[in-house]
Parts: structure tokens; C-alpha cells; sequence
């Protein structure tokens, strides 16, 4: 039978004997021994201690009504208990996160299954109902009957998730983590789309998502955020932690970050950070944020142009390239100053021993660290540019802009 927690507020419930027990207020799940079902019954009487009833003291259960397969006295007195998620208090009216959809909704209902087993009934949890017929069941409980809002309800557009797609934001992790609840799936979006999902939550929700993700995908959602929640959601977090996420990002998405910040918080961090990326990261803050300098990433491939395509493939699988941002590879000469750049779809359509001077592109272009960004914008409008790169004095290439980097400031202005 199909019930709703909606249903089962406020139910009368009577022991094995058919006298009345209490009303149920509260029904919890133990996710750390099984993950849907309902383990445990808040009874309320009056002035007098709530009850509990387990799911295996549990005979029949209907809208509005529960009996019990024991008599009174075999009901436990009512004790908080942290592994337990309440029902009502932690999933109705709370926002989730929709997986599938990409979206944050409000929980309006939850959807309850039986199974019976051993003369005893136990209600497992379904999916959540995020869309109107929950809403309507909120509204009319207790004012007309159970019947009726079914039918009601059977004429309004279903829209629910299901449990095993549910992801609960917690503003305290740390209890989340208790009961079991990961995740992974949150993970698996993409981290544009859930940093458009925490622009729509609080500054507690955001912390709490932000600390149940691992420091890589953590990295990765910060650089897609606002500038300002960023700052916020970082100056909250243990300097450990924080530092953690840094190394993860690209140097210029880090110094980014610690530009925001109060200065004794980004040394702070940078303290906390490995030697060599803290000193990338230091560089980078130098140059002003309106310059080639204040925009490049100084994590580059950069080859001999000398160098055979077979030697730089076999060189490339050796060392830890972002495949995902890997798109041109920097050519120097024998004095190690900058001399051309080669595509990667070039590369790997040439012969395996040509050289890679023979495959860089014209014009050769740079700009130097202290060139305005304008001059960089200029540059990728006028040759279609997908990177630009930055040399110092002696024209040693020292960064790189890509494209994003370009397109991520202008959306900004």
C-alpha cells in the first residue's frame, strides 16, 4: 500500500490490546543499519514522556491510524538520538539537491512503501515528493479526509525523486557524515552546475557541501563561483583545509582566491600550502589583476623546438599534464626565450619524427606580464586566439591565457 508521511502525522496509534497509545509527531530513520526504512515511531501523550515504537513492534499501518503488535509496556521512553534522521524535522520543507535535474527543490512530502514480514509491517521510504500533489497534501491534512486529497491529488502533475537519488544539504556536515549519507553523486554533477546550485543556497549550505566533497572537485567548483561567495566560503574553512583545496586549483585560479582575502588569512594560507606551489602562487600575486600577468596561469607545457613529435609524446605521458586544459604546447629556442606555440591537434597529426618548428603556427605572438588585459583581448579577437602566451624582459614565457580565462573576465565586466 502507498502511503505519505503527510498521512501518518498526528496518527492515533493503539497497542496490541486496542487501547490508545499516543499520537505519532516523529518517525526516524537509522540510514547506518538500513538506509530507507522507517526504524522507530515517536509516540506523543499529552504531559507524559513520548514513547517509542519499532518498526518490528509495527502490525498495521493506515492513513491516520497505527496499531501495534505489543502491549504498552513493551515501548521504549523516547530518547534523542543523533544517528537517527527525523523525518519531518530533517527532510520536509528542507531543500535537496536534484542530481538529474541540476536543481535545488523543497521536499513537500515523502512516499512511503509497506512490507510485511512476520506479522509485522515496515514502511520503507520510496522517493521524496517535490512537486504539487505534496504541497496539496501539506495543505489539506487534517482538514478534509485522506480520500479525498488522493483524489485531488491523481489530477495534478506528479513530480518526485527518488531516495537513492536524494542528496540532503546539511549546514552541519559533520552530523550528515554520522548518518551515513555521502555524496558522491554530488560529485559526479558537473562543477558548473553545482556551482549553480550553492548560488541559490545559504552561506551555511554552502560551507557544508563545500566540506563533504574531496579537495579536487572542491578546487573545481570554487573556480567556477562567484568571486565573492568564494572569498566568503573560504575565510570559513579550517586553514588546513582551505590550503588543501588551493593546491588543487591552477595557480591563477588560486591567487585569485587569496587576492580576495584579507591579507594575514592569505599568508596564513599560503603558509599551509607546499613550498613551490605557495611560490607559484606568490608570483602571481605580484602583477595587478588587470594585466596578462594578473590573468595567466603559469602551469604550461612547454618543449625544445628541436624536439621530435615522437619525443614530446613520450615526454608528455610521462609528466602530470591537465589533459582537460591542454590545447597548445609553448616551442623555446636554444636560449630558452619563446619562439612559437604548436596546436595539440597539429602535433598529433604530424610524422613522428618532424619537428616541432616545423609545426608551430604564424603570426608569433606574445605579450609581456605587464601588458593591460586589453591588449590580451584584443589579441584573441583579432587572430581567434585559444591562448596567449606571457613572457618577462629577456622574453622567457613565464604563463599562459586561454580562452576561458578571457571569456570567464569579460563576464565579469
Amino acid at each position: 500500500m502507498q502511503l505519505y508521511a503527510t498521512e501518518l502525522m498526528g496518527a492515533e496509534t493503539y497497542d496490541a490490546q486496542g487501547n490508545f497509545v499516543g499520537r505519532v509527531r516523529e518517525f526516524f530513520i537509522e540510514p547506518a543499519e538500513q538506509a530507507n526504512r522507517v526504524a522507530y515511531f515517536l509516540l506523543s501523550r499529552g504531559k507524559f514522556q513520548p514513547l517509542v515504537a519499532r518498526h518490528d513492534q509495527v502490525a498495521s499501518v493506515a492513513p491516520g491510524t497505527m496499531r501495534l503488535s505489543v502491549g504498552e509496556r513493551a515501548l521504549a521512553l523516547y530518547e534523542p538520538n543523533e544517528g537517527w534522521l527525523a523525518v519531518q524535522k530533517d527532510l520536509l520543507d528542507q531543500q535537496i539537491i536534484d542530481t538529474r535535474g541540476r536543481k535545488v527543490v523543497r521536499v513537500n512530502d515523502v512516499d512511503l512503501v509497506e512490507y510485511r514480514a512476520n506479522g509485522t509491517v515496515e514502511l520503507r521510504l520510496t522517493q521524496v515528493d517535490v512537486g504539487l500533489p505534496g504541497a496539496v497534501r501539506r495543505l489539506l491534512q487534517g482538514v478534509v479526509s485522506p480520500g479525498v486529497i488522493r483524489k485531488l491529488q491523481d489530477k495534478l502533475p506528479q513530480r518526485a525523486i527518488l531516495w537513492e537519488f536524494v542528496n540532503l544539504i546539511e549546514p552541519d556536515p559533520l552530523r550528515r557524515v554520522k548518518l551515513r549519507i555521502t555524496h558522491e553523486r554530488l560529485e559526479d554533477l558537473h562543477p558548473a552546475d553545482l556551482a549553480e546550485i550553492m548560488e541559490e543556497l545559504s552561506a551555511a549550505e554552502r560551507q557544508g557541501i563545500i566540506a563533504s566533497l574531496d579537495e579536487e572537485t572542491a578546487a573545481a567548483v570554487l573556480a567556477e563561483l562567484d568571486a565573492r561567495l568564494t572569498t566568503q566560503i573560504v575565510e570559513k574553512l579550517d586553514p588546513e583545509k582551505a590550503a588543501d583545496i588551493l593546491e588543487e586549483m591552477a595557480p591563477d585560479a588560486a591567487a585569485d582566491v587569496l587576492g580576495g582575502l584579507p591579507k594575514e588569512t592569505s599568508e596564513e594560507l599560503l603558509h599551509e600550502m607546499p613550498g613551490q606551489e605557495a611560490d607559484e602562487v606568490r608570483e602571481l600575486l605580484t602583477f595587478d589583476p588587470a594585466t596578462a600577468g594578473g590573468m595567466m596561469n603559469t602551469e604550461f607545457v612547454f618543449v625544445g623546438q628541436a624536439s621530435t613529435r615522437e619525443e614530446v609524446l613520450q615526454w608528455m605521458r610521462a609528466q602530470d599534464v591537465n589533459l582537460d586544459q591542454l590545447d597548445t604546447i609553448v616551442l623555446l629556442d636554444g636560449a630558452a626565450q619563446f619562439c612559437g606555440t604548436v596546436p595539440v591537434a597539429r602535433l598529433l597529426l604530424a610524422e613522428p619524427e618532424q619537428q616541432m618548428a616545423e609545426l608551430k603556427t604564424e603570426p608569433l605572438l606574445s605579450v609581456p606580464a605587464g601588458a593591460d588585459e586589453k591588449e590580451a583581448f584584443e589579441l584573441f579577437d583579432k587572430y581567434n586566439l585559444r591562448m596567449l602566451t606571457v613572457v618577462d624582459q629577456g622574453l622567457h614565457p613565464i604563463g599562459t591565457i586561454t580562452v576561458d580565462d578571457v571569456v570567464s573576465r569579460l563576464m565579469k565586466k
